[in-house]
């Protein structure tokens, strides 16, 4: 059934049996998952999947129900449920339905190229990038977790005041780890990328970044545990952030399990430190044009030169609090009830590049990965000790690659110990980015 017919038809019938106000989400996904596996297809499988949910006001309570199916059997079983969750609810304040804003951005998400695809290039890549691995250095071994996976997405927001929204994003997500082996020794590197232009993916080069990072972990030597200068390269810095970003939602602050709760217009980082929220970026994973509750979308300084501008806020916490939404409305799926959560979120780079801050080193330590983020992190008070691969610097110089390491400190003191913010902004295969970055001091520790 035409997603539309079938929302003219469940509003018309739900206003008949006593809603107020009706809004209709959808959400559809059709995905590819390949694996390869000693140069051959191990897994492969398409997947499409479609949700709807309907929110709607009935006697003064938002009611709220969901289906994978859009057929006219649905329209009963979505009303049904929507007034029985309805007469349940206990909770004062709700996500009301929005009428909407009088315009929205215009922005086209969709790759051609990506759209265009057969499964049949897709896999020939993949067996090129495979041999071009074991091309690149005689000391790769193997492979794990070598995959790619197509999505296109697509979510529209319907509603009986008359809003009408659609947004269609598409991407190849590539994930692989490339094990190398010296001396009865292994290591291993990963490789992830976000591809919107195929045009410009070459297995070769592809390989070769992906096997270097892996050899250059060989052969590892101690360094005395001390605290260092530590140059947190980009993907260090991007998950760090992403672990601590829930910290900047209202919704986090309201449940008093963020250290930002009344921060707001105070210096909370150094000056060097921008963080900026952007759902247009043209390859964001989190690109969209609207939030979960149909507010159009917005870029959004969060920390301007230190100070804590704002937190992310849908129409809820916003009215909490007196001010406006920042349009930062979230669903994880059409399951799920409205939170709150950024779209391409990253910290702003600077000028000096990723070389030049390891040459300002005259002895410290490169962080390129760090484990544990789940459970060596105290999200409240920002404190955290994690596992962490990396190198030794000298003079200036990447000197070897260290053992495993302990790296502690607390991410409210690292945002104000800052000396330079790299330029090398990079998204990782996630919607938060971050450049790399030069930190006065941190705690390592080797054992």
């Amino acid at each position: 059934m035409d997603i539309k017919a079938f929302k003219d038809q469940l509003f018309k019938q739900g206003q008949t049996q006593g809603f107020d106000d009706i809004e209709l989400y959808y959400e559809s996904s059709e995905g590819l998952n390949c694996q390869l596996d000693l140069g051959e297809v191990d897994q492969f499988s398409t997947q499409e999947k479609i949700g709807v949910s309907l929110r709607g006001n009935y006697q003064g309570k938002i009611g709220y129900a969901y289906t994978e199916k859009i057929d006219e059997t649905s329209i009963d079983f979505l009303i049904e449920n929507a007034i029985e969750n309805a007469k349940i609810i206990e909770e004062k304040e709700q996500n009301e339905i929005y009428a909407g804003d009088g315009a929205y951005e215009q922005m086209n998400f969709v790759s051609n190229e990506i759209s265009q695809l057969t499964n049949d290039e897709i896999i020939s890549f993949l067996k090129d990038f495979d041999r071009e691995l074991y091309a690149a250095d005689e000391r790769v071994v193997g492979t794990n977790f070598f995959q790619v996976q197509r999505q296109d997405l697509k979510t529209a927001m319907f509603n009986t005041q008359g809003l009408e929204l659609e947004d269609h994003k598409n991407f190849l997500f590539f994930f692989l780890m490339v094990i190398v082996k010296e001396n009865d020794v292994k290591k291993s590197g990963t490789y992830v990328n976000v591809v919107h232009d195929w045009s410009k993916l070459d297995a070769k080069t592809c390989a070769e970044e992906a096997v270097a990072e892996a050899v250059s972990y060989l052969n590892p030597k101690a360094v005395e545990s001390d605290n260092y200068p530590v140059v947190l390269r980009y993907d260090a810095v991007s998950s760090l952030l992403a672990t601590f970003t829930s910290n900047f939602s209202a919704e986090t602050a309201h449940k008093g399990l963020s250290k930002l709760k009344d921060k707001v217009g105070e210096k909370i980082a150094g000056d060097n430190i921008t963080l900026i929220d952007d759902p247009f970026l043209e390859n964001g994973l989190g690109s969209r044009t609207f939030d979960g509750e149909g507010v159009g979308s917005k870029r959004l300084t969060v920390v301007d030169n230190g100070s804590l501008t704002t937190l992310f806020h849908n129409r809820k916490t916003a009215k909490k609090d007196g001010m406006e939404t920042t349009g930062h409305a979230s669903r994880a799926s059409y399951k799920s009830s409205i939170g709150v959560e950024p779209s391409n979120f990253y910290l702003n780079p600077g000028t000096k590049s990723y070389e030049e801050l390891v040459k300002s080193v005259d002895e410290g330590i490169i962080i390129t990965d760090l484990q544990g983020l789940h459970s060596g992190v105290n999200p409240v008070s920002g404190d955290f000790s994690l596992a962490a691969n990396g190198y030794y610097v000298k003079d200036g110089k990447q000197q070897y690659a260290t053992n495993l390491m302990t790296v502690a400190g607390n991410f409210y003191d690292l945002l104000n110990q800052v000396r330079e913010v790299g330029s090398d902004l990079t998204f990782k295969g996630s919607t938060v980015g971050a450049p790399s970055l030069l930190v006065d001091g941190l705690s390592i520790t080797v054992e």
